[in-house]
């Protein structure tokens, strides 16, 4: 697969998907969420894959969404396109499992993405958050709901009217995240365990 936005490979039955917008801290705008899409429902087609694995770089998996591009659209245009929900919810059709492998900022829509997948396994220097308030906005995405289920609603409401950023280590303790290691374990950590999902998946055939 030939992308502008993202690199893909495949490690045994294990694929990787890797953000790749450095000089905007891989934010998420339409041609990265619809690339992305795109790779997964491939790969989740693909009776070679058994997981996927969604990563950026060690400074940021996501920094958000793209602000600048979001400022441009007005109500009604966001509505008749069915902005955000049009390819931002295309993670939530894929059947095999995905995990987000968190360096870095994760933040905004980033966040929002490592939510969407079924597992997050973060390294120390990640950090997680929901800022958009500070702009005025409201976090998509189902972020409430999401939030809410994985780390109650009180804390929730604190998160998202804060805007704060929590340390890997805390998103541990609150269950936003599955598991913190070492910067330099991250990939193989994950790794191991994409391998340890397909040998599950592939015995229970």
């Amino acid at each position: 697969m030939s992308y502008n936005t993202i690199l893909t490979q495949t490690e045994g039955k294990v694929a990787i998907v890797t953000l790749n917008r450095p000089q905007v801290l891989n934010a998420l705008n339409d041609e990265l969420m619809n690339e992305l899409g795109d790779a997964l429902l491939k790969f989740d087609a693909d009776d070679a894959i058994a997981c996927i694995i969604i990563t950026g770089s060690e400074k940021a998996f996501a920094a958000g969404a793209d602000i600048g591009k979001m400022a441009k659209l007005d109500f009604q245009e966001a509505y008749r396109n069915n902005f955000i929900s049009r390819n931002w919810e295309t993670i939530c059709k894929v059947r095999k499992p995905v995990i987000a492998a968190v360096s870095g900022y994760a933040l905004g829509g980033g966040c929002e993405l490592a939510m969407m997948c079924d597992m997050i396994i973060a390294a120390e220097t990640a950090k997680f958050g929901q800022p958009e308030i500070r702009i005025g906005f409201i976090p998509p995405i189902a972020t409430t709901q999401l939030l809410a289920r994985l780390i109650g609603r009180p804390r929730a409401i604190r998160y998202l009217y804060d805007g704060a950023l929590v340390p890997a280590t805390e998103a541990l303790s609150w269950g936003l995240v599955d598991e913190v290691v070492e910067p330099a374990r991250l990939r193989t950590r994950v790794q191991a365990y994409g391998d340890r999902k397909s040998t599950r998946l592939n015995s229970s055939h």
